[in-house]
Order: C-alpha cells, then structure tokens, then sequence
C-alpha cells in the first residue's frame, strides 16, 4: 500500500507533520482527517521522490524553462477546449506540443506529455516546473483531478488568470503616461544644458557682460554637467543596482512594499489590486475544495506585497478551527474593516466563497476609480514640473539677453 507523507494543523493550530499508509490520496486525507487534523499538504512518498529528481534534473542541465503569463493564459486555454471536445489529456498534450512558437512552451508542454505517459498525474506533472505553474495552479487541477471535472477547473483558471492579467495592464497603463512624460522631460532638459546652452555661453563670454545670477546658474549647471555628466550617470546606475539588490532582500522587499502601500495617489492602485487579487485567488482556491490553511499559503506565496504576505501568514497562524479566517485577518489591521466585515458575513451565511467575489467586484471597481483619480492628479502635475524645468532655462536665457541688449542701448 503507497505511503503518504502529510503536512496538517491540529484544531489548536499547530503545524504537524507524518506519514500514512492509504491507498490513494483522498483516503489519506481522511485518514488524517480521522486524526483530528486538518490536511495542508499532502503526497505519495515515492511520487514525491521521483518528481524532487526530475526538477533536480531540470535544474542540473540548466533548463528551468518559464512561461510567461499570456503564453500561460493560452495555453490553458487551448487545453481546456481540448479536454471539452472529449480529448484525453496526453493526446491533447500530444496535440498543443506539435505547434511550435518558439518559446518556453516548446520544452514545457513535450515533458508534460511525457509525465502523462509515464503515468504521473497532471498536478504532479505541473509540479515540476514550479516557474510557470504557481501552487494556485498546481493545487486547482488536483482538486479538478479528484473531482474528475478537470476541463471546468481549467476553465476556471482561465477565467482567473484573465482577470489578473487585466489588473495588471491597468497598473501598467496607469503608470506608463508618467514615466513617458518624465522620461521626455529629462532628456529634453538634458539636451538643452549640454547642447543649447554651450553655445549660448560662447556668445554671453564674447559680450563681456555681467551675467544675472539665472543665468549663471544654469552655465554652471551645464558646464558641471559637460564635465561630469558620465560620473552621475555612473553614481546613478550604482545607486540604482543597489537600490534593486537592497529591495530584494526580506527587510528591503518589506520596507518597499510597505512605502508603496503609503505613498500618496500610488497606495490606492496598489492596495486595490492586491485586496482584488487576495480575495480573487482566496475564493477560487476554496470553491474547487482547497482547505482553508492550504488556500491561504498558496495565496501568501501570490499576493506579491511582502506586508500583506506576512499579515496572512500570521493570520494563518491564528486560524484555530481551519474555517473562520475573517478575524485572524481584521486582527493585524493591515486589511481594511469593510473587506473583513464582508468576509465575516459570508462566514456566517455559510457563503464565504461568494462573499470573497463580492470583495474581488468591489475592488476592481476601487481600482478602476483609483487609476482614473491617478491619471487626472498627476496630468497638471506632471505639465507644470516641465513647464518650471524647462521655463527656468528659457527665462535664465532670455534675462542675460534682455541684461545684454539694455547694456548696448538698443
């Protein structure tokens, strides 16, 4: 009989872990369920084993392959229609693996089929390449698996990962009209104080006239600049490579996204996206019968905010009955009451799931309201630091030539 090795919570919320003898997984899981514990993870020891070897393999020749998110997105999708239409799964596998794209996909989908072949279960199969296919997907199509409606999970999943995409293209597009219009300001200003304003020095210095002090500033600024120009462009990219590892590490990753979360205009998309995501991923995890404590690692290692990352994993420490999460999460304060308050009822109404799809439209539409506030503060804002950037060159440049023409009585 196959041996199972577990990870679970005991009903005071300690985490245990052991092994079981059952003959597949599911009577493992009620087997510990028997216990009086509440599953988190749980696998086949040698499966475990054997799939531990093939990533070690995977990662030894150097092919940890990743998909990105639309190639993801196109890719369950295609399956999902193709399972639909009656297709077993290693001949649709067979089928997406002969349509070349040149990407990721090319070496992904082939070792999925050939897991398949070998008799490896999907999950596990997707477990192999945990760069592409997160614990939300991986934990999905196992529920999918036992439940036998794996073209409904996978359907699902498109649904979910469409709406992620989207949040993310309203981050993107919120922010790209300010990068672009501070990008062309700089360069502007740039070219004009070591291309324009050299020339114009030239003429000021044959002159022999008393300079304003604009003006003098701005020759000094562009001369510095002529000079030095290379050193602060070195200085800023080493402050920059800094910048990037110091954010990379825990405390620098929880200082960033903490100031992100603070940051005027900027704190609204960025909180509005992660409680849509939270709860978006939360809901679809536990509607496809993925226990409580599982869900909510699985969406700690997805949130992608390392504040609210570690409000839920302390949360997840609270949880004691493996059900109730509302006030272990309105405890740490770091979600807002109205979001907890929800959840709450949905709790009590025995409909947590459809409480979390509330909160996910509520957010979304937070979002769309918080990019739109974004767009509109920061257009004025945006114009007038141009305008006093490029006003003060113009302004330096039209009072020493005001200054000159006063002097030569004209």
């Amino acid at each position: 009989m196959p041996t199972f090795t577990y990870t679970a919570r005991t009903r005071k919320g300690e985490k245990t872990e052991g092994t079981v003898e059952a003959a597949d997984r599911h009577a493992a899981m009620a087997q510990i369920e028997r216990l009086g514990h509440i599953p988190v993870a749980v696998a086949e020891k040698s499966a475990a084993a054997q799939a531990a070897k093939r990533t070690r393999h995977f990662s030894w020749h150097g092919r940890r392959e990743r998909m990105g998110t639309r190639d993801l997105l196109f890719f369950t999708t295609e399956l999902s229609d193709l399972l639909a239409s009656g297709m077993k799964l290693g001949n649709a596998l067979n089928a997406l693996s002969s349509r070349p794209t040149g990407r990721a996909g090319d070496q992904i989908i082939p070792a999925l089929r050939d897991e398949i072949i070998r008799g490896t279960s999907l999950s596990d199969a997707l477990a192999l390449h945990p760069a592409t296919f997160s614990g939300l997907y991986v934990s999905m199509i196992r529920a999918g698996e036992a439940s036998g409606a794996l073209d409904e999970v996978l359907q699902r999943l498109v649904t979910h990962y469409e709406k992620i995409q989207e949040t993310k293209e309203k981050v993107i597009m919120a922010f790209t009209y300010p990068v672009i219009v501070i990008v062309l300001g700089c360069a502007t200003l740039v070219y004009a104080m070591v291309a324009v304003i050299p020339k114009f020095q030239m003429i000021f210095r044959e002159m022999g006239q008393a300079l304003p002090l604009p003006t003098r500033i701005l020759i000094g600024s562009s001369a510095w600049l002529a000079h030095y120009g290379w050193l602060a462009a070195i200085v800023v990219a080493f402050g920059g490579v800094m910048a990037n590892r110091a954010v990379k590490t825990p405390a620098g990753r929880l200082w960033w996204h903490g100031f992100l979360l603070k940051v005027p205009l900027i704190r609204g998309i960025v909180a509005s996206s992660i409680y849509a995501g939270f709860a978006r991923t939360l809901g679809t995890l536990m509607s496809n019968g993925v226990q409580v404590l599982q869900a909510l690692s699985i969406v700690e290692k997805t949130i992608g905010n390392a504040v609210v990352a570690r409000e839920i994993r302390n949360a997840r420490d609270r949880v004691t009955d493996g059900t109730t999460i509302s006030g272990p999460l309105a405890a740490g304060k770091v979600f807002p009451p109205i979001m907890t308050d929800m959840l709450a009822i949905g709790e009590q109404s025995g409909d947590i799931t459809g409480a979390l799809s509330h909160i996910a439209r509520r957010y979304d539409t937070e979002l769309d309201r918080n990019v739109k506030l974004l767009t509109t503060a920061l257009e004025p804002i945006l114009i007038v630091g141009v305008a006093l950037m490029v006003g003060f060159v113009a302004v330096s440049v039209l009072m020493a030539v005001f200054n000159m023409t006063n002097g030569l009585n004209v």
